[in-house]
């Protein structure tokens, strides 16, 4: 094989990388981009409205804000890859946060400390989701059904533990500071170059696996390019954050899921067996995967993270009452993920679905709770962006059917 022939596979650089984009987003693959525009947007427009929008204080209070609905939405995009629903969200969350404030009293026979009261606050909600998923999987039951059964089921189990109290609230030092925990100026620099430097090894290290497999890969060019935009992001970030408190506890806790479970959809063979599942799952049963057993696995999952986000709603308000659970929180969880890019049809979309869609939602109830538009305006605002990017995402599947993508 000849030197040029060799080197075919490896792409020229910035250029080409930039026409290949171009291409995709021509084809309907538009990715994260609707998102981001949208969040530069919705800034604009709020920074321009009130002048206490993009300042420290309230970035800080923003990432709290949008802590528990991502952590939930995570599930929720697993779910939704392998083309199911999970209407039990929001009341598995009120669980997850029931759990956790009943264990962590003081002076009462079941006191498990802060550590033991969250890890079995989050198998509470793990054990729902199998239980769920298991249904589901075994029996055959639509989830649509069985998680509708769930949030009235889930709902009753709340008022039944809170109906003689009303209210628990949460005194444990370790369970709080999960929301208002925050990093020293010192603690912030070293997370955001941990970031940095954590990602420029991931990327440089595909880039080196791929050309010694031959694969078609970028020069060091676009890879540079991509660690110097999350190296501003993250030191951005950390010093918008120590202008205030410091770095939020709940913003790293929502940064280290987002990776995490990214690695486990992306790197892992459950990850690839997941979109299989979505895209086709009788296909998925022929190739010999296990289609039961990843669904009861992915609902796993959405009870885990479900009962993660209630932890971290009940560490905000430092108690949980007969509301746990309700009002917009399935709504904002399964929302998040959609606007974020993750398809309602199955087999399309990333974690990171859950984080951005998230920023959306929070910073458009941030913004209009600060300028004082009220309620009404901000659940309009929020049905037509779900609706604009459930638009979209049928739009797209068109275009890239069209274009045998």
């Amino acid at each position: 094989m000849s030197t040029a022939a060799q080197a075919e596979p490896v792409a020229d650089g910035l250029g080409v990388f930039v026409r290949r984009q171009w291409d995709a987003l021509k084809s309907g693959d538009v990715g994260p981009l609707p998102v981001i525009v949208a969040l530069i947007v919705i800034t604009i427009f709020f920074t321009s409205k009130a002048s206490v929008f993009f300042t420290a204080v309230n970035f800080n209070n923003l990432l709290v804000q949008t802590a528990g609905t991502t952590l939930i939405a995570i599930g929720v995009v697993f779910v939704l890859l392998i083309g199911e629903i999970d209407l039990s969200i929001g009341y598995v969350s009120g669980i997850g946060g029931v759990v956790v404030a009943e264990l962590q009293q003081s002076g009462t026979n079941h006191n498990f400390g802060g550590i033991g009261a969250i890890l079995l606050a989050l198998a509470a909600g793990a054990a729902i989701g199998i239980l769920q998923g298991s249904v589901i999987a075994l029996v055959g039951v639509p989830s649509f059904v069985v998680t509708l059964a769930g949030l009235l089921v889930w709902q009753g189990v709340i008022l039944r533990a809170l109906g003689t109290e009303g209210v628990i609230g949460i005194q444990n030092h370790t369970v709080n500071k999960i929301a208002s925990y925050y990093f020293s100026d010192a603690w912030g620099w070293l997370i955001a170059a941990v970031i940095a430097i954590s990602y420029a090894g991931i990327v440089i290290g595909s880039v080196i696996r791929r050309r010694r497999a031959g694969l078609a890969a970028s020069s060091l060019t676009v890879p540079i390019v991509k660690v110097v935009l999350v190296a501003v992001g993250a030191f951005g970030v950390v010093a918008i954050c120590n202008h205030d408190r410091g770095v939020p506890f709940a913003a790293v806790l929502i940064v280290v899921m987002v990776i995490f479970w990214s690695f486990i959809a992306q790197r892992t063979a459950f990850g690839r067996h997941v979109y299989a599942v979505g895209g086709n799952a009788e296909a998925a049963r022929r190739a010999g995967i296990n289609v039961a057993r990843i669904r009861i696995i992915v609902f796993l999952i959405s009870g885990l993270m479900a009962a993660m986000g209630g932890i971290v709603f009940a560490a905000r308000l430092n108690s949980v009452d007969l509301t746990a659970g309700s009002g917009t929180v399935l709504l904002d969880a399964i929302s998040a993920a959609v606007i974020g890019g993750t398809s309602l049809f199955g087999g399309r979309g990333y974690v990171r679905s859950a984080l951005l869609g998230a920023l959306v939602i929070s910073t458009i109830e941030n913004g209009i709770d600060l300028v004082g538009y009220g309620d009404a305006t901000k659940d309009i605002v929020t049905g037509l962006i779900l609706l604009a990017a459930v638009t979209l995402d049928t739009v797209s599947r068109r275009r890239l059917a069209a274009s045998g993508r």
